[in-house]
Parts: C-alpha cells; structure tokens; sequence
C-alpha cells in the first residue's frame, strides 16, 4: 500500500497562530504555497470551502497554471451546482491539467453555515441529496449512452456528457463526513474515506465501519487522516513549540482576529460529528497516544483538521507509520505556520515517513 501526502493552500496566509492581512485572494501566497509543495514532494494540495470564502474550483485552475506537477483536491459542496454541470466542471478541468484533479465532498454538518448559502435541508436529508448527486455525478462521467435518473432531490432526463474524466482512475473522490448518514453514502461512493486525527482506537474504529459499509456496495476506499505536525529537533523542544502555538491561538482569539479564519459558528457545541469525535478524544487528556495533541482542538471547539502529532521529525513520521498500520494511506498535513511549515515537512518529515512505508512493504513482502 503506498503513502500519498496532501498540503494545504489557503487563500491568503493565516491560521489558529496568524492573523490575515491583504487582499482575501492573495495570488503571492498562492503562489509561493504552490511552489513549495510541489518541490516538497506533496502529491496533491487541497483547496478548502466555506459558505463565505472564494470558489476551490476558480482557485485551483490557478494552482493548476502555476504548477506542473502537483495534483489537486478540490473541496465540493453537493446541493449547490447542478450535479451534471459538476462533473464537467471536474471533467474538464482533468483534461486541462493532464489528470490532475480529485474531489473532496462534503456535505456539511453545521445548520448554520449551510444556511449561509441558503440551504435549509436537515443533516440527513444532506446526505440522501448527496447520495443521488453522486449518483448522477458518476452516471455523467460513465455512461456511454443518455440516462434517466428519479431521486427525491434530482430527475435528469437524458443526461450525457461529452467530456469524461481523463486520468487513469478518473476523477477520484474523497469523502468527508463521519455520521451514520455519511459513512452510508461513504460506502456507496467514497475512492478515499477521510478522517481528522484522531486517536488510534477512534481511527481503528471508523476504518472497521466504513469497510463494511463498502463492502455492501462491493468495494475498497482508501483512507485519508488530517493531521497539524509539530516539527523540533528534540522532543522537549517541540513541545515547548506546541505551548507557544496554544498561547499565540488563546491571544489571538482573545484579540478577535481568530473570527476570520475559519467557520466559528457555535464552535463550542458542534453539529458535525467530526467534530465531536475530536473533542471527544481531548476530553480524555491534552497528550494521547504516543504524541497525539489535542488542545488546539479543545481550544477551537474541533472547528476543522485541529489535532497534531507532537516531536522531532523521526518520532513523528513513527506516529504516522502507526497510523499507516491501521489502513491509513493518504495523510492531510498542514501547519500553523503555512509556508514555513510546509516547507519543513516537505524536507524532513515526507521523506521519513516514505522510508518507513517502504521499509513496511519489504518486511512484509519478507513474510509473505
């Protein structure tokens, strides 16, 4: 099983620790973040959404000019674009960047925020949408003849598109969702099941249920875990860079300037069940596991990817190698510090954890 890494571009340079300033596109930052990931060895880089930010798919045929390699993930919000019309978008787009493009679904599970964009359907009722969005997604991008679909949310009537998905495994789609609901339709569709950091016993766990859910349809995801690495070069020194992180997020939220980073709706009492998972884990201790840290997550109320593995690159990458053991084969890094952080990673931490996988591969190959 091989290792795939996913970085992080944002739209401008902030996190829980950095307060944005400039324009809220800010092409620069986009730019150099580009850059450093695709010479760091990243794989893909993910490209988020929110109800209040700039497009992901505008942005990313940006990364996309800008860069040659380096593949995408662009986060989707089903219920918003005609499903058809999706996946032309996506198809295209994969012609245009020579089968670059993957799509990270999510429904979302905050009321609040959906209604942001005028969407009033309940959490369940999101995900059944999603199901048949996916349905005729994959129908458009499959079908070699006009189809018919009846959904309680969509009726298409000779649907066909003319432009299917280049790359080799197509346009590939990452799922994100840890409810009953949304592990239903994982089951039905998700290529990659992708989860935030949680403990071992949790992501065991979730991986266990989400492969029976496949296994219903017939099939075998991949999964992905999003992590916030903390890089020193002794143990003892990168926690002390966790404490100065956790005091600089406390000071900037204390100031406001946290509001405009991510969605803080309700932050201290979650709806999406992600969320609860990880502040569910923070309950039990600051420090889980070997170097599980939770506290950015208690702070923030899980409001995202919020956990970190805490040490020097070497005992990081074992972490990660843990994770890997447990079927964990795409890890979602990003830092509090987005380019400085990415670059570090991209130099010390990626290759490490290749190394290791590799070394996996040739022991058990051995035992074979």
């Amino acid at each position: 099983m091989t290792v795939e890494f996913i970085g992080f571009i944002g739209n401008h340079n902030a996190s829980e620790t950095i307060a944005r300033q400039g324009p809220v596109i800010d092409r620069e930052f986009i730019r150099a973040s580009a850059a450093i990931h695709e010479a760091g060895g990243f794989d893909r880089v993910l490209l988020a959404f929110h109800s209040a930010t700039p497009d992901s798919l505008f942005v990313g045929q940006y990364v996309a000019s800008v860069t040659r390699r380096l593949k995408l993930m662009l986060a989707h919000r089903p219920g918003f674009t005609a499903p058809t019309l999706a996946a032309r978008q996506l198809a295209t787009l994969d012609h245009l960047t020579d089968g670059r493009v993957a799509v990270h679904v999510i429904t979302g599970g905050n009321d609040r925020e959906l209604e942001q964009d005028g969407d009033w359907l309940t959490k369940d009722e999101r995900y059944a949408r999603t199901r048949e969005y996916l349905d005729i997604v994959r129908r458009e991008w499959t079908s070699a003849e006009p189809f018919d679909y009846a959904g309680t949310y969509y009726r298409v009537k000779g649907g066909f598109s003319d432009v299917k998905p280049q790359g080799s495994e197509g346009v590939p789609v990452y799922f994100g969702g840890s409810s009953p609901a949304a592990i239903e339709v994982a089951g039905q569709h998700a290529d990659v099941y992708a989860l935030w950091g949680e403990t071992y016993e949790q992501v065991a766990e979730t991986v266990a249920t989400v492969r029976a859910a496949a296994a219903r349809h017939g099939r075998t995801p991949r999964f992905s875990l999003s992590l916030r690495p903390i890089l020193a070069e002794t143990e003892e020194a990168a926690w002390d860079k966790a404490a100065r992180i956790l005091e600089r997020a406390r000071a900037l939220r204390a100031a406001g300037g946290g509001q405009r980073l991510v969605n803080t709706l309700d932050p201290g009492q979650p709806q999406n069940e992600g969320s609860r998972r990880l502040l569910a884990a923070a309950s039990q201790g600051s420090r889980l596991d070997k170097r599980l840290w939770t506290e950015i997550a208690a702070l923030t109320g899980a409001n995202g990817n919020s956990t970190s593995l805490v040490g020097t690159p070497d005992q990081v990458a074992e972490a990660m190698l843990d994770y890997y053991r447990l079927g964990i084969s795409t890890f979602l890094i990003r830092g509090f510090d987005p380019l400085n952080d990415a670059l570090r990673y991209g130099r010390d931490l990626i290759p490490r954890v290749r190394a290791l996988v590799a070394d996996e591969a040739v022991r058990s190959h051995a035992a074979e």
